[in-house]
């Protein structure tokens, strides 16, 4: 790794360092960006940083970029015993990261939160080196508000966030979504529907609970066996998460013909395509991934994240009439009736999602490539095209 990293020094070619992720709502959108300024400028040399044994760490190498890892973790907000390494994680972790700066002389250092994110990027705002963040949330993090006071530029996926961040640094560019999900990437619906076993004839909802799964919407499809049972004709993509695979896969519901049960779906745009209703979470990048394709859906926000964001998340969408969200805590016996009533009222359908569509960014990456591209200097990036 150290010689690839000496041998991205001498290149004349654009650098630049990306850092972030813990989640997959951090870590595509980073890659996107990635890809993004490549397609620009091919011969640009890209670092991602980002925290040890997190997704990052597979998922970027998978994607063909080189990444470093800081030991980092979040604070624990309750107060747990690991707090108590928390400060010298991050004091660590701030110098890890002015040696990999030092040595990878970036041009611009990007931030796309997570844990990673905050010591890269104070990092470089010691170091001076321009600094661009990518707030997907409708809610800005404590890290990314400390942040937007040093940084040059920041890409917002909400309006409205100029009560959050000084809006003479602000950019409204939405979230970057994963190259795959694009539509022109899309296979055709019956495609789709043949790689679940279903049938295209009929409607299909995507209950989407993400890699680790969501109990509130596994309880939901569990103890709605009666009305599943009842309502046959509608078929169901369940994701369950792998941590809930057993106690899925082994429920009354989800040995149903018409119900099919997946921990982890690998091809996303395979259950996207197939979808007429989208069940998930309110993650900024479930919610962009939607709006591009113009799907509808019901959000139920998550209760156990920062701030409560995903529900700010979800009224973006509510508000101009682009999705129904439910409670967390009405989910589970409210969450079966309305899927049912609304996959029976096609216009409803076609108008959430026409709405969410007209809230999608499909050229997010490319705005942010540019604004990034914004500080590398201009010999650089005619030494890369």
């Amino acid at each position: 790794m150290l010689q690839q990293i000496n041998k991205e020094m001498d290149s004349a070619s654009p650098r630049i360092l990306i850092s972030g992720g813990g989640t997959g709502g951090h870590v595509f959108p980073a890659i996107a960006i990635a890809d993004a300024i490549k397609m620009k400028y091919p011969q640009s040399d890209i670092l991602f940083v980002g925290a040890q044994e997190k997704l990052e760490m597979q998922a970027v190498p998978k994607a063909g970029y080189p990444i470093k890892g800081l030991w980092i973790s979040g604070f624990d907000r309750n107060f747990g015993a690991k707090n108590i390494l928390f400060p010298l994680k991050v004091v660590h972790s701030i110098w890890q990261a002015i040696s990999i700066l030092h040595r990878f002389k970036p041009d611009v250092v990007v931030g796309v939160g997570g844990y990673a994110s905050g010591p890269a990027l104070f990092a470089a705002v010691l170091l001076r080196i321009p600094t661009v963040i990518q707030e997907q949330n409708s809610f800005a993090g404590i890290t990314n508000k400390i942040l937007a006071k040093f940084a040059d530029k920041i890409g917002v996926a909400f309006p409205d966030m100029d009560l959050v961040f000084p809006a003479k640094k602000m950019v409204l560019t939405g979230n970057p979504v994963r190259n795959s999900l694009y539509p022109s990437q899309l296979p055709d619906r019956a495609t789709a529907c043949q790689y679940f076993k279903l049938d295209p004839s009929k409607k299909i909802v995507f209950v989407a609970g993400g890699s680790l799964g969501a109990r509130t919407l596994n309880n939901a499809m569990i103890f709605g066996k009666d009305i599943l049972l009842a309502n046959q004709e509608v078929q169901f993509i369940w994701q369950c998460g792998k941590f809930y695979a057993s106690l899925c896969k082994e429920s009354e519901s989800g040995s149903l013909p018409q119900v099919r049960v997946m921990p982890f779906i690998e091809d996303m745009s395979m259950a996207y395509q197939a979808a007429d209703l989208v069940v998930c979470r309110a993650g900024a990048l479930t919610i962009a991934e939607i709006c591009l394709l113009g799907k509808p859906s019901i959000l139920i926000p998550s209760p156990n994240v920062a701030e409560d964001h995903q529900s700010k998340n979800a009224l973006s969408l509510q508000q101009n009439a682009a999705a129904m969200t439910i409670k967390d805590d009405h989910v589970k016996n409210d969450l079966l009736p309305e899927i049912f009533k609304l996959v029976q009222d096609e216009d409803c359908l076609v108008a959430l999602g026409r709405n969410a569509l007209r809230l999608g960014f499909p050229d997010a990456a490319e705005k942010l490539a540019d604004i990034i591209l914004q500080f590398v200097p201009s010999d650089k990036k005619k030494a890369a095209i």
